[in-house]
């Protein structure tokens, strides 16, 4: 019984040190990689509901996101791709909201995350029940709240050439707008092709694109996109096809 319960530790310490997460001290998250998801997210405001754009609502303070592709009172890592804050979630009931988001956030979520308005860009990972420890009144890890913050500023000295002074300019780094579509990823260079056909057949789609990322991974794209406008036509174009996990990844 002694030796079970001994080797029940050393199994338990040996996951926490191989998975090597930055955690606080009341927390442990392992992602269970069964589902991620990277796109772009979509705020709740009551202006949606009345244009029947989302047909549920959330509340301003609510922990709670729509998310099509996963059960209900599924526990889920967000994470801001553009400056690596987190914050956990629950999945609610099903709700029907635009194909080209990969979920819906409430306010808190969205302030929470410092999401830029205009590249509300996410990651959605769900977790395992089996693999979360939290204080219930946590909600957000104190390491991933200090991982990053706003976007870095430079400071420039630029000489005036009249007066011989140094003058400090502040330029704040802008976010590039730059993203791809990932249809799937093969382990073939001739199934990715066939891909291609598929689309050019059913689609008339004739601008995806294959890069190969290793030896046996090759990926089917379409991009990039400079503009929102431009990523969602292209987004509508391959709906038909009905893809599970379109992913939206940025350069």
């Amino acid at each position: 019984m002694n030796f079970k319960i001994i080797l029940i530790i050393i199994l338990f310490l040996y996951s926490c040190d191989s998975r090597n997460i930055n955690i606080s001290k009341r927390d442990i998250i392992t992602p269970d990689i069964s589902y991620s998801n990277k796109g772009f997210t979509l705020v709740f405001d009551e202006s949606l509901k009345k244009k029947k754009i989302i047909n549920k609502k959330i509340g301003n303070r609510s922990l709670i996101i729509f998310q099509r592709n996963l059960k209900k009172d599924t526990s889920v890592k967000i994470t801001n791709l553009l400056n690596n804050k987190s914050i956990l979630a629950k999945v609610g009931a099903n709700s029907k909201y635009p194909i080209f988001y990969n979920s819906v956030i409430s306010k808190r979520i969205y302030d929470e995350l410092e999401l830029d308005i205009n590249q509300p860009y996410v990651e959605i990972v769900a977790i395992s029940s089996n693999s979360i420890f939290f204080s219930k009144k946590s909600k957000m890890y104190d390491e991933e709240k200090e991982v990053a913050d706003k976007a870095p500023v430079e400071g420039i000295n630029i000489n005036d050439l009249s007066s011989n002074k140094k003058i400090k300019k502040i330029i704040k780094n802008e976010i590039k707008f730059n993203y791809i579509i990932k249809i799937a990823d093969f382990y073939y260079e001739k199934t990715a092709e066939m891909m291609q056909i598929r689309m050019k057949d059913e689609l008339n789609l004739n601008y995806s694109k294959i890069i190969k990322l290793s030896k046996t991974n090759y990926r089917v794209y379409l991009g990039p996109f400079d503009n929102l406008k431009s990523l969602k036509n292209a987004f509508d174009d391959i709906t038909p096809l009905n893809f599970e996990n379109i992913e939206i990844i940025k350069l």
